[in-house]
């Protein structure tokens, strides 16, 4: 289940990872730490230096915008123990959502279900020439708060595993509703590569710059971000 931009090569700039400040709009308490997903003395609320300064010029542009509007983080780093907790939480929620028992899957249906999964999520990869995109804290996924202070509804809950989670996903349709969901997932977008970040091919929600995954979707040679921790 290897994914095209697992062979594009490393050189890694050894920036350091930094706390995001205060200032910026995180989503607590973080989804995963409420899961259970074993952090350890690591938190979520970190990235690459020079991806957070990124994220501020994002911030900023997104003022001019739409003043008073928020880039909410909710989730940056993860290591990659949490990456495979959430893999096999996410298989067994698919599985229960189709009303099948995990314990009792055929080899078949185990394959099919993990394919759906590896769709939105990166394989928790230990060898340091695949590393998982959060796991180089050069990832995040974000969404929009309003002037308010309210999240936007953007169509689709982060992580869902549905095609609604196709960034484009609403384009075509006509509806007001469906519009608006389109027409804020292309601000979001708009506001994110105005800093450098690629958004995920599959996700909405996720963005990186400087990893194996925004390399191949820019057509770099190499990633100069590679695992931490």
């Amino acid at each position: 289940m290897s994914k095209p931009y697992q062979n594009i090569p490393i050189v890694d700039c050894q920036e350091p990872l930094v706390a995001i400040p205060d200032h910026v709009l995180k989503i607590i308490p973080h989804p995963y730490i409420s899961l259970g997903a074993p952090y350890g003395d690591r938190s979520p609320f970190f990235l690459r230096e020079g991806i957070l300064a990124r994220l501020e010029k994002s911030q900023a542009y997104l003022q001019t915008l739409r003043p008073h509007w928020q880039i909410a983080i909710f989730d940056a780093y993860r290591p990659i123990p949490v990456q495979k907790f959430m893999v096999d939480y996410s298989f067994a929620q698919l599985a229960e959502s189709r009303e099948l028992e995990v314990n009792a899957l055929s080899e078949v249906q185990k394959s099919l279900l993990m394919e759906e999964v590896i769709k939105f999520w990166a394989i928790p990869s230990h060898d340091p020439k695949t590393p998982p995109p959060h796991s180089t804290g050069a990832a995040i996924d974000v969404t929009l708060y309003n002037a308010e202070l309210l999240e936007v509804d953007m169509g689709s809950p982060i992580d869902e595993i549905s095609d609604r989670s196709i960034p484009n996903y609403f384009a075509t349709f006509r509806n007001e509703q469906a519009v608006n969901f389109n027409r804020d997932r292309q601000l979001l977008n708009e506001v994110m590569t105005h800093s450098g970040f690629q958004r995920h091919p599959n996700e909405w929600w996720h963005f990186s710059y400087g990893d194996q995954l925004w390399a191949w979707t820019s057509h770099e040679k190499s990633a100069i971000y590679g695992g931490v921790g």
